[in-house]
């Protein structure tokens, strides 16, 4: 049997997106799907009865959404740059939804699905008919078939990765749970491809959790998870409190159900699970010497292979901690302090949570500690909606429970910085914009938080056990919606910057009074200042939902192996361009507010964007695909010291990089390789509209003299434009993790609309054939 290597599977480059293999499913009519969208939490629902149909109309976002067409018009052709930015901007302000925000898919990763689809199987919580059968088109049009990848019939990490037992152990599940035959000719390519990583035992950590509480493997097959870790001091510096938000949300309840080994009540009479154990395995169900396979896992989802020191800290408590010295006192009080832990999660976000890997934990430890009927389980099971997203090849789960705010402030910024926010047709988009993200802010902390012994005002970065380890959030905004609960340092500060510029800006007809009214008073703007100010690491950067707690050598503790530099909190160039460009903006406002304090911040933050750029001129991005998404970012933050390409070598570097880039089509493409490899990788379709925009922005705000290869790229970004003004989605934008990619649909409006409207007024709105 032969078992592949990660990333040598069939030859063909990662990144493709050439049409899959169609086969014809069973699907729910599309006409009757609705997106409601209350303040910001977005749920789908199908109308039943041609009543329900009558009284809630489709709108063209809903159409837009799931790739029905959306019935615009066709625009007067662009023949200059802001007469295309204007097209694009007619098309998308069709997408604001009533609260005013925008919404779309936050899909990607193939592993988020099957967790939630084996609690609700486990809970006996099913989702409804329609939403299976979404939820299986989905799957099936993900998989492997036809021209994409190989065609060997698995899955990926993500949509356009190379099949790994991860992603076809767990989907394959998921199909069957969902009611697939094992005998649908594609179930049987996926098994066949299965079988050629190795089997299901080959999974990674993740995947043998799953199938253990699902009865399809044994408990001893997964390395340990003891919860009594949280129960360390919170000096010792492997603390729990000290890893990265998302890791450390996920080995709370994972701790929590390893320790009960928890195991579905009927997985030995079910018929289903029973044939799962014959499906999943190359050898005998029977047979299988669990402990043995513990560390087993195919080449092709080692992306971070687990380190000589936490193979020996698993050999020392399989063999030592568990048999020996874990008592039952002590399991019974890391147990106890795990649930708190997991309530105060809950209580913070509304049961919603971190993200659809750690709710659906949630909610099972929810079901194992009170029952199925409590409400916390019944609130759970209401809150999985919020992750679900329908869209033209089904239904899929979102990374988060949206991306609102974040999409929100960019498009807010976009309208600003070309000029279109002046323009009075563009009022109340943006008028209702700025009120949604008012509506979004976090106007008190975590609970808890003013009764711990850390409270402060203003708030530093302090935390403690009372509230959980959280980061103060008074003035923060979250990535998605307030629901979610959780501050993010750059959504808070593009959200602060967005509000900012609209609320300063000046009218045309009488330059002494604003355009716009005061939707979001002094006082908030202030505390959402006094938030980035204590999001700054040592170093002078900044990281995502709060400062870095560890060190990275926790990383020798990395037990996920599919996901890279996930243990901490690390510096990020996009992050801290976003405070410094937005406490710049800020202090411009408010120059007398904490002001030593704040050119401190950005003094230290630009320091380290300076020494963070490699060599080669590039900066390595962590949230999108990979070095333009970084170098946009950068280079923004450098123009806020007046560094141009006229006076700064630094930025001449990152223009020179990349110029030697550009394809022959006047565009740029680059393959998510670059973010699993850290050395750029061309794109396979060539040139990307959304990074071709990032470019064209980084140049501009660079003053890049080379006025004709970006007006070639500005060509390739019109005449990508759809006769309706919008843009057609190509390939996927986003990453976390290194190795996990993640779509952001709505940048191919966002950051198109602002890189064409830049140039113009940068360079002159003449006509570009």
């Amino acid at each position: 049997m032969s078992v592949r290597k990660r990333g040598q599977s069939n030859g063909h480059p990662n990144g493709s997106t050439k049409p899959l293999q169609k086969i014809d499913d069973a699907r729910t009519d599309p006409y009757r799907w609705r997106l409601r969208n209350d303040r910001g939490v977005q749920t789908w629902h199908y109308l039943q009865t041609d009543e329900e149909v009558k009284q809630w109309p489709i709108t063209v976002a809903d159409k837009h959404y799931l790739g029905l067409g959306t019935g615009l018009p066709e625009l007067p052709p662009a023949k200059t740059p802001m007469q295309a930015a204007e097209n694009g901007l007619k098309f998308f302000s069709k997408l604001q939804l009533e609260p005013g925000n925008w919404a779309c898919e936050y899909g990607g990763p193939m592993f988020l699905l099957p967790g939630i689809i084996v609690t609700l199987y486990v809970t006996g919580m099913p989702l409804s008919q329609p939403e299976q059968t979404e939820i299986i088109r989905y799957i099936f049009n993900m998989q492997n078939l036809g021209d994409k990848n190989g065609g060997d019939g698995g899955w990926g990490l993500h949509i356009e990765a190379d099949s790994a037992v991860f992603g076809t152990a767990m989907n394959y599940t998921t199909l069957r749970l969902l009611g697939v035959s094992p005998d649908d000719p594609r179930m049987r390519k996926a098994r066949g491809c299965l079988y050629d990583l190795g089997g299901a035992l080959n999974g990674p950590h993740w995947a043998k959790f799953w199938l253990s509480l699902l009865g399809v493997m044994n408990w001893e097959v997964v390395n340990p998870v003891p919860p009594e870790l949280w129960l360390l001091p919170d000096w010792v510096p492997i603390s729990p409190w000290r890893w990265w938000i998302h890791m450390r949300q996920v080995f709370l309840p994972m701790g929590f159900i390893w320790s009960k080994r928890w195991v579905y009540a009927k997985a030995d009479t079910d018929p289903l699970i029973r044939q799962l154990r014959q499906e999943l395995f190359t050898q005998p169900h029977d047979d299988i010497a669990w402990a043995r396979y513990r560390n087993a896992i195919s080449p092709a989802d080692d992306y971070n292979p687990k380190s000589w020191l936490l193979n020996l800290v698993n050999y020392l408590l399989v063999l030592v901690w568990i048999p020996y010295l874990r008592f039952d006192w002590l399991v019974e009080r890391a147990e106890r302090w795990s649930w708190k832990l997991i309530q105060m999660e809950d209580a913070n976000s509304d049961y919603a949570d971190l993200a659809p890997v750690n709710s659906p934990m949630n909610m099972l430890a929810c079901y194992i500690e009170e029952g199925p009927d409590a409400y916390s389980v019944r609130r759970h099971r209401e809150r999985i909606h919020d992750f679900l997203w329908l869209g033209k090849d089904g239904m899929m789960c979102c990374g988060t429970n949206g991306v609102q705010n974040w999409d929100t402030a960019f498009t807010i910024q976009a309208m600003y910085e070309t000029g279109f926010a002046t323009r009075p047709e563009y009022h109340q988009t943006l008028l209702k914009a700025v009120e949604f993200l008012e509506d979004q802010q976090f106007l008190e902390h975590p609970v808890g938080y003013e009764q711990s012994p850390v409270f402060s005002d203003p708030p530093t970065a302090k935390t403690s056990p009372q509230y959980g380890y959280r980061h103060v959030r008074k003035g923060a905004w979250g990535f998605s919606n307030k629901a979610q609960g959780y501050t993010v340092s750059d959504c808070t500060a593009e959200a602060l910057k967005a509000t900012i510029m609209v609320q300063t800006l000046a009218n045309p007809n009488d330059l002494s009074k604003t355009l716009f009214p005061v939707v979001i008073p002094e006082q908030r703007l202030k505390w959402a200042a006094d938030i980035l100010l204590t999001m700054q690491n040592k170093s002078g950067a900044c990281s995502s939902y709060e400062p870095t707690r560890g060190s990275e050598r926790l990383e020798l503790l990395n037990a996920a192996e599919v996901f890279g530099r996930i243990m901490v909190e690390y510096d990020y160039p996009e992050c801290t361009t976003a405070c410094v460009t937005t406490l710049h903006r800020f202090n411009q406002l408010y120059p007398n507010y904490r002001a030593p304090e704040i050119r401190r911040f950005i003094d230290t933050a630009v320091q380290w964007i300076r020494t963070n750029q490699r060599a080669d001129g590039s900066w390595y991005g962590s949230w999108g695909i990979c070095f333009t998404y970084a170098g946009m970012f950068a280079i923004e933050s450098l123009a806020t010291q007046d560094e141009t390409h006229a006076n700064s070598e630094r930025v001449r570097r990152a223009c020179s990089f990349f110029l030697d880039r550009q394809n022959a089509d006047g565009g740029w493409g680059e393959s998510y390789r670059s973010c699993e490899t850290g050395k750029w990788c061309p794109h396979p379709d060539g040139s990307q509209v959304v990074q071709t925009a990032w470019v064209v922005i980084a140049l501009v705000r660079a003053q890049s003299p080379d006025r004709e290869h970006i007006a070639r790229a500005v060509r390739l970004l019109m005449r990508r434009q759809r006769p309706n003004g919008e843009w057609l989605q190509e390939g996927i934008e986003g990453v976390f993790n290194k190795s996990c990619m993640i779509s952001y649909p709505n940048y191919k409006f966002i950051f198109p609309i602002q890189a064409l409207g830049m140039y113009a007024r940068q360079f002159g709105d003449a006509e570009i054939d």
